[in-house]
């Protein structure tokens, strides 16, 4: 090693030929100032002399390198562990940057669920009212079916009126006061509503759209009120149809004829095809139960419509009922003496149309005694009917004739006091009171 001058190991001011005397085991070298400022180093015999700067230089390399080695060695000493810390700080950001990712994706999932639950439930809401708008449009068309049933079918009623049936409604029969059951015309009946609009909305829209769920709700409360409204149409068509039959059942039971009777001798015109039973679903609602049974009883009365028609329950002549003499036990009017009226004489003026009251085939026309002129009308079942005085005959024998037709004119022919229609009634040959007929008439009118 080398060291300052003054050293313990070393005796300052030395001669250079000291040198040769140094022991020889003394190990390799040794630093020996020289004269004046700087350092020498002695190895094997051999000086190396050093000035200052170099020495410092030197030592300073060597504190250098000495502190390089304790960095590089505490670098090394602690590298892992902040590379550690800086691993797990990355990871730390990365996780949280994930974290956020996640929950960011978790929010978009969450709003697009609702926002598919929310378009789905539209969607069904939506096909279900239009499932109701067909199901009411189908009940607006039978009710349009079905005889003085009088309903729109419309969601947002217009306020304007009905349009008249392209065809005209069918003109009572001239012998008024009576009751000729003739189905209306089929009236249309769409139900109109604004549905189709909230449907042409795109579905991806849903979210955006204002007051959907309000327009529901609206369009549902507009289709109840349509409901309601079929519903007592329908309830109303069908007391109507059961008012009706019980009516021209109890006409029939009043009159004392047998339903099975009449029904035989109703004529039959040319009708025919498979035969198809009526069925109801199991699975039919109380409108499509209620419609079934209107259907049965308007059968039922189309069947009762053509037996009454040959039933004379109708006026023979057009306008008031006003009758100069009555059926029964009377004066009469040439002798003066008690006599049997078998009929009703109608005040009429000379040259008005007689109608026949019922269909039924002409067996007589022409003069027949106190009758003068006289038509004679077989109903069947034992029904006949005699229109007597008249001025004029405007049938045949063998004619079919049918309710309402003219058969001749009031007149004052045969027996009688002046211009008057005598009519009669007769079940079996035998005459009958005709208003017990007229009085069944008007009440099959009523109502």
């Amino acid at each position: 090693m080398s060291s300052r001058s003054g050293h313990h190991h070393h005796k300052p001011h030395h001669h250079p030929h000291d040198h040769g005397r140094t022991p020889a085991r003394r190990p390799a070298a040794a630093a020996m100032p020289a004269s004046g400022a700087g350092y020498t180093i002695v190895h094997a015999g051999k000086q190396v002399r050093f000035g200052p700067l170099v020495f410092w230089i030197a030592v300073g390399t060597v504190v250098l390198l000495g502190m390089w080695s304790a960095a590089t060695a505490t670098y090394f000493a602690f590298r892992d562990d902040v590379l550690t810390r800086l691993i797990a700080r990355q990871a730390e950001m990365q996780y949280a940057y994930e974290d956020r990712i996640s929950d960011l994706r978790a929010k978009v999932d969450r709003t697009t669920s609702r926002q598919l639950l929310d378009q789905e439930q539209f969607d069904q809401k939506l096909d279900q009212i239009m499932k109701r708008q067909s199901a009411l449009e189908s009940r607006a068309t039978a009710l349009g079916s079905l005889p003085d049933v009088n309903v729109t079918g419309s969601v947002k009623p217009q306020g304007r009126a009905e349009a008249a049936p392209a065809s005209g409604t069918a003109k009572p029969s001239p012998i008024s006061d009576t009751v000729i059951f003739v189905a209306p015309p089929d009236r249309e009946a769409r139900l109109e509503s604004r549905t189709p609009a909230a449907a042409k909305a795109a579905p991806s829209q849903f979210a955006k759209v204002q007051g959907v769920d309000s327009a529901l709700v609206r369009l549902q409360t507009s289709l109840d009120q349509v409901e309601r409204r079929q519903m007592a149409a329908l309830a109303s068509a069908e007391d109507g149809v059961e008012s009706r039959l019980r009516r021209m059942r109890g006409v029939i039971s009043d009159l004392g004829l047998n339903m099975a009777q009449l029904e035989a001798a109703t004529p039959r015109s040319g009708m025919g095809g498979p035969f198809v039973p009526v069925k109801l679903s199991a699975d039919a609602g109380a409108f499509e139960r209620q419609l079934y049974r209107i259907n049965i009883n308007r059968a039922q009365m189309q069947r009762l419509n053509q037996t009454l028609a040959l039933v004379p329950y109708r006026k023979p002549v057009v306008g008031e009922v006003e009758f100069t003499s009555g059926f029964g036990v009377r004066t009469d009017p040439f002798l003066g003496r008690p006599a049997m009226h078998t009929g009703l004489d109608f005040r009429a003026a000379q040259g008005d149309p007689v109608r026949v009251t019922a269909n039924g085939k002409v067996v007589s026309a022409g003069w027949a005694g106190g009758y003068g002129r006289m038509v004679e009308v077989d109903h069947g079942n034992g029904l006949s009917t005699r229109y007597g005085h008249l001025s004029e005959i405007g049938v045949k024998v063998g004619e079919y004739v049918r309710i309402g037709q003219v058969i001749g004119a009031v007149g004052s022919t045969g027996r009688s006091t002046g211009p008057h229609l005598h009519y009669e009634t007769r079940i079996d040959g035998e005459a009958v009171d005709p208003q017990k007929f007229l009085r069944a008439g008007v009440r099959l009118s009523a109502g």
